[in-house]
């Protein structure tokens, strides 16, 4: 489990990845020079060098790793050690071709990238238990070895394999689940489409077929394939955890919607000793630095509240999108003290030296192709020196406002396949309403469904669902304790639908939230492309509104706010709140954006005596406090000079792009 304090032995961290074996010798000794100078404290390395550690079945090459260590512990630079195992070396797959996964369609993906990985194969499972051994055997008492680093990114770019190795792990994973394949008949529905199983051999992958494979089984092979990576996983942390005692262990997750799909994080952050992220700057038009909170908020939510740290971002552009903008001056330093802000023990880059050559040759660095005489090395070695000032803040927690639940098993199931129509989408719902809350200059802890049951309305006054399609049985008494409590309950529409087997509730739309919202659904009114309709507020103010409507029958409680004023559910109420106990339930059956759907929370933030600061747009205001005192980050995303107002009165200035950290002592 994440640790509620930092580890003792890391420090406030501020470096990046270092791969010295894409380096002559004669580099190396530059290299930590450099560093020195930039105010590094932590690299990780060995992520990709399996082949270069073991070269030859069962011979090692130790001599280069053991100068390369020496020289940043002579430095005074800790070592984040990688087990290498995201890419074994050619030679392995030429032992053992059948390690590499098969895709859905039956094609054998090849060697020549990374992360080619089948997780149930036997063979690479003993093959990664070896070189971790031989790694913690060697390295596991050594000073500089601070942090182990599990892996890379699991789950990038390829999770699941359908191969017959996967197939028999699979049904091994589903007797465990279900005892009996009558059991799993009733999970999967398979009366179905007269799918019924009469013998476990009879079970395979979600492999291509005809038409839509039954989705209860796509869903439970996502949960198989997930598990599988965790179970690989966890074998390299205890091997760690036994051979070198005291020393964290971890793996770099991409907590970030917008960056992966297929993992599911809070499964993955119980297993781990301290929660690290990656985060990249996706550039699709939207506003990046409100996708970075929403990252940092979420991640620091997988930690439990605790302290966590960024593993790796970017010091300008990366390579692999189809447009990959330099960052502009100080966007850097506000990146990566916005994540210090919410949560992050350090700030961490991919990479240290800008490599010549394979595919991320483009992707920017700490020391850039031209060297120290750039603007990207003077802002890192600047940087280096904010982050050495910021020293204290280790420990300290950042202050939340608000709640948000987010599953991504409640996603994976939303996503498949013959929805009530193809454009819902749960991680722009998620990216709507956080932006909204974000607008109002609000921090925001995320909450599993399966954790409802320990939020407390007094520290989050209010509540958000932006989709929750998939949704537990229990979460009503959650919910319902919460609002009756004196919580703020802000529900949108196709939440609550169906179990975790994905067979939808019993009863009327929607399932277990119908009680708490005081409502049904009877009918759902997906609209069409390009089709709108309008919401008409009892005060006579309008919204626009596109890609849903819904039958909704307020209960006799249920007090209707807004409704359709046009299209097929024309007079139906689109926004409802319900009195419960000392709080309220509101439910949104439609999809808004902007400040249509700011609105909306405006009305479900004054419900729950929330009042926002009174900062400009894009102005954060985030607060990290502790034994060491109180933080306050003002980050500002403006083009413009800011005053923000400190608690004692004064105004502070916050320079055009720039970033202050105001300290108060407890």
């Amino acid at each position: 489990m994440p640790s509620d304090a930092p580890h003792d032995r890391l420090p406030l961290a501020f470096g990046g990845d270092y791969n010295p074996e894409q380096w002559p010798q004669e580099v190396w000794e530059e290299d930590v020079r450099l560093m020195r100078e930039a105010g590094v404290t932590l690299v990780s390395l060995g992520i990709f060098a399996w082949s270069r550690i073991e070269p030859r079945p069962g011979t090692y090459d130790w001599e280069w790793l053991d100068r390369v260590i020496g020289l940043l512990h002579e430095a005074g630079i800790s070592v984040d050690l990688a087990t290498p195992t995201v890419v074994p070396p050619a030679w392995f797959y030429r032992a053992h071709p059948e390690a590499l996964p098969l895709t859905r369609e039956g094609v054998r993906l090849a060697f020549g990238s990374r992360g080619a990985i089948c997780h149930s194969n036997p063979d690479y499972r003993v093959a990664a238990a070896t070189i971790t051994t031989r790694l913690a055997e060697r390295y596991g008492s050594h000073p500089a070895v601070v942090l182990w680093h599990v892996h890379n990114e699991y789950g990038a770019p390829v999770l699941a394999c359908y191969c017959d190795t996967c197939a028999a792990a699979f049904r091994t994973w589903l007797r465990e689940r279900y005892g009996s394949t009558d059991n799993l008949n009733e999970a999967w529905g398979t009366a179905f489409w007269g799918q019924l199983y009469g013998d476990w051999e009879e079970i395979t992958p979600p492999r291509a077929t005809p038409t839509v494979v039954n989705p209860a089984q796509q869903l439970d092979y996502q949960r198989f394939a997930d598990a599988a990576a965790r179970a690989n996983f966890t074998a390299e942390r205890d091997i760690l955890h036994r051979l070198s005692p005291g020393v964290p262990v971890t793996t770099n997750f991409m907590v970030a919607p917008s960056q992966c799909q297929g993992i599911d994080y809070w499964a993955w952050g119980r297993e781990v000793d301290l929660v690290t992220n990656d985060h990249y700057l996706i550039t699709d038009g939207r506003r990046t630095h409100v996708n970075l909170a929403l990252a940092a908020d979420l991640t620091r939510s997988v930690a439990g509240g605790a302290p966590w740290l960024l593993l790796e971002h970017s010091t300008s552009g990366v390579n692999w999108q189809p447009h990959n903008p330099a960052k502009t001056p100080g966007q850097m330093a506000r990146n990566s003290l916005g994540h210090l802000a919410r949560g992050s023990e350090g700030a961490l880059f991919f990479q240290w030296r800008q490599s010549r050559r394979g595919a991320e040759k483009f992707h920017s660095a700490m020391l850039p192709h031209g060297g120290t005489g750039t603007r990207v090395w003077r802002e890192v070695t600047e940087l280096g020196r904010r982050v050495a000032g910021l020293a204290d803040l280790r420990g300290t927690r950042t202050r939340a406002d608000v709640a948000m639940v987010w599953s991504w098993e409640s996603w994976w199931a939303q996503d498949l396949e013959w929805r009530p129509s193809q454009d819902l989408d749960a991680r722009e719902r998620l990216d709507a309403f956080y932006e909204a809350l974000y607008d109002r200059h609000l921090t925001v802890d995320f909450v599993a469904p399966d954790a409802l049951s320990r939020l407390d309305p007094r520290r989050h006054p209010l509540l958000v669902v932006p989709q929750l399609y998939s949704a537990p049985a229990g979460i009503a008494a959650d919910l319902e304790r919460y609002v009756a409590r004196g919580g703020t309950l802000l529900v949108s529409f196709f939440s609550g639908i169906v179990d975790e087997h994905d067979a939808v509730h019993t009863g009327p739309y929607p399932g277990p939230l119908r009680d708490v919202l005081g409502l049904t659904v009877e009918e759902f009114d997906p609209l069409l492309p390009g089709e709108t309709v309008t919401v008409r507020t009892a005060g006579g103010e309008t919204y626009a509104a596109d890609l849903w409507s819904e039958y909704v029958v307020p209960g006799d409680d249920c007090q209707v706010m807004a409704a359709f004023a046009d299209g097929r559910t024309a007079g139906h109420p689109a926004l409802t709140r319900r009195p419960l106990g000392e709080g309220a339930a509101w439910y949104l059956a439609t999809r808004l954006t902007g400040d249509d759907l700011a609105a909306v929370v405006d009305l479900a933030l004054a419900d729950a005596g929330i009042t926002p600061a009174d900062l400009p747009r894009d102005v954060e205001l985030v607060v990290r406090e502790g034994e060491s005192g109180v933080f306050r980050f003002a980050v500002n995303h403006t083009g413009t000079e800011v005053k923000v107002v400190l608690p004692d009165g004064t105004r502070a200035a916050v320079p055009a792009g720039g970033v202050e950290v105001f300290r108060e002592p407890r």
